[in-house]
């Protein structure tokens, strides 16, 4: 049995396991135990024995990026639903009518500045304020969850705080800001592309009538404290820790951001101890937990099985075309490990150095860009997103209805990409 698996394309092997997945989730088993039982059959057609099955789910469990990672989501629920609760969600969105005058904006607003907090599963937090919004025009759970999810990840292709741009720098040795000057114009395709789902709908919250900035600023504080304090003070503790720790440095900063926030929201809208206490214990929170568990355990056998690798070296012996590696290899890795530092980390040096040995170092630049693009392409579509995950199971909602707002979105984004590659390439050549 091993030797025939061992026949099988790595590719075919992935497709294998993430079809298994989306068919125990369609015939509603819990998102945990699917993600479970899908690494469990990846390590098997990887010819893992069960012990190193067993060992690569432990070191996950108990990798410190996993438990900061719990931690994170589940405090972003806490704050989600203290604001939900308290009524303060409510209140900030009453003080949001009347500040702009876009209908269609009032819907994207929210996940877009949320976005620009690099926060795992940041999609929750503002799933409430799209959900507010959205369902008093009788919007389906299927495109406020798109929305939600589309519009939280609209920067990515370029913001310096976002992991993967900064690894891209440091692989390529180019500078930041010349990243940011080629890749910044991606964020207006994202827009436009995103758009689709939404013509034709009418959405608005406003009454009429004008309103001061100020009161929206104050419902809004407990967002703004953990925006600014999370990247603030995440930069100050990779500044000044050891080296040994910098890499949990702007985890901790967002942790001890996300609970001044929570305790602003309590503080100010006095809300009783058992109330609190209530938020804390919910079972949606423990049932979160053992969600984003079973997903990295699924990305630690997936790093640790090797299967990643296979595929890029699969795929190099085909010898495809360089243009079509930089579309190809990321949009894979990326729709495999649903993350853009996985794509970044695993396709990256390969990409780099071919570009190199090809005498293409001047389009580097371009090139990088159309993976960015890709590659975020595949993190988008994956079924392992975690944003996308969490954005569904709030508005309570299957993949294929989501994937269906998303198609054109995604097809006019890849598209997009591509034709800005070839026009970098045209005046850069």
């Amino acid at each position: 049995m091993s030797s025939l698996l061992d026949t099988l394309p790595a590719i075919i092997r992935i497709l294998m396991v993430f079809i298994l997945i989306l068919l125990v989730i369609k015939r509603k088993w819990d998102l945990g135990h699917a993600f479970v039982l899908g690494a469990l059959s990846l390590g098997i057609l990887f010819a893992m024995g069960p012990l190193s099955i067993a060992a690569s789910a432990l070191g996950a469990m108990l990798h410190p990026k996993t438990l900061s990672l719990t931690i994170v989501v589940s405090l972003i629920l806490v704050l989600s639903h203290s604001l939900e609760k308290t009524g303060q969600m409510a209140r900030m969105l009453e003080a949001y009518k009347g500040l702009v005058r876009w209908p269609k904006l009032n819907l994207v607003v929210f996940p877009a500045l949320i976005g620009l907090l690099p926060m795992p599963g940041g999609a929750i937090f503002s799933a409430p304020m799209v959900k507010t919004i959205g369902q008093t025009h009788r919007l389906s759970p299927a495109t406020l969850s798109y929305i939600n999810y589309w519009y939280r990840h609209i920067w990515e292709y370029w913001w310096p705080l976002y992991p993967g741009i900064l690894l891209t720098t440091a692989l390529a040795d180019i500078d930041l800001w010349h990243l940011v000057f080629f890749t910044l114009p991606i964020t207006g395709i994202a827009i436009a592309a995103g758009y689709w789902p939404l013509r034709g709908t009418v959405v608005s919250v406003d009454d009429g009538r004008r309103r001061a900035m100020s009161p929206f600023i104050k419902e809004l504080a407990p967002i703004l404290i953990v925006i600014v304090g999370g990247l603030g003070l995440g930069e100050i503790l990779f500044a000044v820790l050891p080296a040994g720790l910098r890499s949990l440095a702007k985890e901790a900063g967002l942790i001890a951001a996300l609970c001044v926030g929570i305790e602003w929201v309590w503080h100010v809208n006095q809300m009783p101890a058992k109330n609190r206490w209530a938020i804390v214990i919910q079972p949606a929170l423990l049932k979160m937990i053992y969600l984003v568990t079973a997903i990295l355990i699924f990305k630690g056998i997936l790093e640790d099985s090797g299967a990643v690798r296979q595929v890029s070296q699969e795929i190099l012996h085909w010898q495809i075309p360089l243009m079509a590696v930089a579309v190809i290899l990321p949009f894979i890795v990326g729709g495999v490990g649903g993350i853009t530092i996985a794509f970044v980390g695993t396709t990256f040096p390969i990409l780099i150095s071919l570009i190199h040995t090809m005498g293409q170092s001047h389009l580097m630049l371009p090139y990088l860009a159309l993976s960015l693009v890709s590659g975020f392409t595949g993190v988008l579509l994956s079924p392992l997103h975690l944003c996308l995950l969490l954005s569904n199971a709030y508005f309570e909602t299957q993949l294929m209805p989501v994937y269906r707002e998303m198609i054109v979105p995604l097809l006019v984004l890849l598209g997009g990409g591509c034709l800005y590659f070839a026009t970098l390439r045209y005046f850069l050549s």
